[in-house]
Formats: C-alpha cells, sequence, structure tokens
C-alpha cells in the first residue's frame, strides 16, 4: 500500500498540466504528501487542496471515541463496500504526483524505494473524495494487485496510474467504465531503491481498507 508519495509541482503547474482551474492559491502542503496532511487533487474541473485519508473514528474500550485515522488508500476489489461506494460512484479524482514510495527491508531498518513513469514529470493515480465532519474535503489513493507490473518486485500492491487519454473516463465515466481502469500499470517504471529510512514517514494505520 501506499502512505507516501512525492509531489513536487505547485498547484499553478498542476493546473497548467491537467487543463484545470487553480483553485489551491495559497495551499499548505509538502513535496512529500503523508496520511492525515493535505495534499493537491483534481477533482471537478479544478486543483484543490484535501487532507489526505478518509477519517476513520475508532472507539477506545470505554466506549469513547477516539482520534481519527486516516484511510488513504482504497482497494479496487471494496469500492463497491458501504465505505467507499458513494465516494466511488460520484466523487473520483485524480491525485497529481511525481513519484509514490514502499518500504523495503527488514523491520527496523527499513528504507524508502520510489516509483515513478520514465521521462514523465507528473502523472496521476486514481483517487476518490468526499466531504468529512472531521477534516472537511479529504481524499483516498485507489490501490490494486501490482502483479504484472514492474512494482511487483517491490510490493504486492500499487496504485492505479491513469494515462492521460483515461483522465476524463476516470473522472466522469460510469462506474463500470471506471472500474475497467483499475489494474496494474504495465508500461515500464523507473524504481529507485535508496537508505532514506522509512521510519521517519508520518503515516498511521490503517491506511489500506
Amino acid at each position: 500500500m501506499c502512505n507516501l508519495y512525492r509531489m513536487t509541482k505547485n498547484a499553478s503547474e498542476v493546473a497548467a498540466w491537467f487543463d484545470a482551474v487553480d483553485a489551491a492559491q495559497g495551499a499548505n502542503f509538502g513535496a512529500e504528501v503523508y496520511p492525515g496532511y493535505p495534499g493537491l487533487v483534481v477533482a471537478e474541473g479544478a486543483v484543490q487542496a484535501m487532507a489526505w485519508g478518509f477519517p476513520l473514528v475508532l472507539t477506545g474500550k470505554q466506549g469513547q471515541k477516539l482520534k481519527p485515522k486516516p484511510v488513504n488508500n482504497a482497494r479496487t476489489d471494496k469500492l463497491g463496500t458501504f465505505f467507499w461506494r458513494q465516494s466511488f460512484e460520484r466523487r473520483r479524482c485524480l491525485i497529481p504526483l511525481t513519484a509514490w514510495a514502499e518500504a523495503q527491508g527488514a523491520k527496523g531498518r527499513m528504507t524508502r524505494t520510489w516509483m515513478s513513469l520514465p521521462g514523465v514529470p507528473l502523472f496521476a493515480a486514481a483517487g476518490v473524495w468526499r466531504q468529512s465532519e472531521e477534516w472537511g474535503a479529504c481524499y483516498a489513493m485507489v490501490m490494486t494487485d501490482s502483479a504484472g507490473s514492474d512494482a511487483a518486485g517491490v510490493h504486492e500492491r500499487m496504485p492505479v496510474l491513469i494515462a492521460p487519454e483515461d483522465h476524463a473516463r476516470w473522472l466522469s465515466g460510469p462506474p463500470d467504465e471506471a472500474q475497467a481502469l483499475c489494474g496494474p500499470w504495465l508500461g515500464p517504471l523507473v524504481i529507485d531503491p535508496t537508505n532514506e529510512p522509512w521510519a521517519r514517514t508520518g503515516g498511521s494505520q490503517p491506511g489500506l481498507f
């Protein structure tokens, strides 16, 4: 699952790339995006800043409500469930990114391996979004089995990447057409293993739902 991605372009660059309106002027977001923190999405024809993750409110042992956890990844085989269905059917978005990371290595010594598209400065992952009482507008990244992709050697799951010619179909096509796009990326990927420690990420569980 993806708990970290990189987005190094500003909102106006993203708007120009996706032929969208820049509605995120002045938004504060980092070049590395973690669950629960703001990132940019393309939704309803505009580039917007939203929180990464749908809030999941858990209950403590005494019945008290705990701090919400960001569910930042949506499995393709769960998009028809109650948690995701309305967002998938009515509120799909594109998540601009320049690379995403997965953890590799022994527990306690995991490092970041970055993946991206060759020769492409910016690309899109499939997302869904909604309004929440806890964080306002929020989004989640759609994840699929990585079998058959270059990413399979790094992690069993990967983001659903949407080719430019399929952007409109993902954003506004019927659910069955959008679901047909939810497969692994079969084109080449750039795999960049690093010595960067994974532990400094700010992501929190549950992450994938």
